[in-house]
């Protein structure tokens, strides 16, 4: 199993909206990531900078980012769009970030 993180920036304002949506994940979607090896995803929120810092542990090649090409990711980057920095298709700007310590 593979760790991965990435970090996404959200709009100012817009901790609240993010968090009640995400609260509220589509339970098709969620089953898509789950049924495409993610596990253990979790999201953290820089109040300081809006930095979105997230972490999954994915079974397998690909990861979250990976599904893009799915109707129903491709629905829920245009619910998230008005929150978060996108890039013109609506997925999030995101910059996967390299692993530099781990402790089992």
């Amino acid at each position: 199993m593979k760790r991965l993180a990435f970090k996404m920036h959200l709009n100012e304002g817009q901790k609240q909206a993010y968090i009640q949506r995400h609260n509220e994940i589509w339970p098709e979607l969620k089953k898509l990531l789950k049924d495409a090896g993610v596990s253990e995803y979790s999201i953290f929120l820089d109040v300081a900078t809006n930095t979105l810092f997230a972490f999954q542990k994915v079974e397998g090649d690909g990861g979250s980012q990976d599904l893009g090409q799915t109707e129903i990711v491709q629905k829920w980057w245009a619910f998230m769009a008005d929150i978060m920095q996108t890039n013109p298709d609506n997925s999030p700007v995101s910059v996967e970030l390299e692993e530099v310590f781990y402790m089992e």
